[in-house]
């Protein structure tokens, strides 16, 4: 039976780009490299379940970083363990991580345990940061489209005729912000 070494590559944005994640795969000796863009945290990313499906006793699934395969360490042991009942080696090329041994499957759970919390300080950080914004009286989101005045103004042209287009183009928004204003 043949074994293979197949890559996976994650970013979690459409403006992020895989090149340097799939040329280290490549260098690595990964055959077939898969791609996805979904966050992390999802679930489903079609891409990793293609591969899950082509695994076979013997394979090994290639990764440049652990975080690359999932944030959690429920997910990434919950994974680590579907492969190991495969018979599929996990290699982690920036972390040195092989699953191929005791030692990498200690280190392994080692690694997705700081990884989550590390995930969970910083969320923990930008939690307290916005709670200390809002305590000073800063609002997140977007500012306001429309100041309270031309809130008024698109108030008074539709009341005396005018349409929600024109009056939106004149204001320079969308027709959804001046019905917004209008109630």
């Amino acid at each position: 039976m043949t074994t293979k070494t197949f890559g996976y590559a994650r970013v979690s944005t459409t403006d992020q780009n895989l090149w340097s994640q799939q040329d280290a795969l490549r260098t690595a000796g990964a055959e077939e490299i898969y791609l996805d863009r979904f966050s992390g945290t999802k679930a489903f990313r079609p891409e990793l379940d293609k591969l899950r499906s082509r695994l076979r006793s013997g394979d090994t699934l290639m990764v440049t970083r652990l975080d690359r395969l999932g944030r959690s360490t429920k997910d990434l042991l919950e994974l680590i363990t579907n492969l190991d009942s495969l018979g599929v080696n996990l290699k982690v090329l920036e972390q040195q991580i092989d699953t191929g041994s005791a030692e990498g499957r200690l280190f392994f759970t080692m690694i997705a345990a700081f990884a989550e919390f590390e995930r969970e300080i910083m969320r923990a950080r930008t939690l307290d940061g916005l709670a200390a914004a809002r305590a000073r009286g800063r609002k997140g989101g977007r500012k306001p489209a429309l100041t309270k005045s031309q809130r008024e103004i698109a108030r008074n042209l539709v009341a005396s005729g005018a349409s929600i287009s024109q009056v939106a183009l004149d204001l320079g928004v969308s027709r959804p912000t001046i019905y917004r204003a209008v109630g």
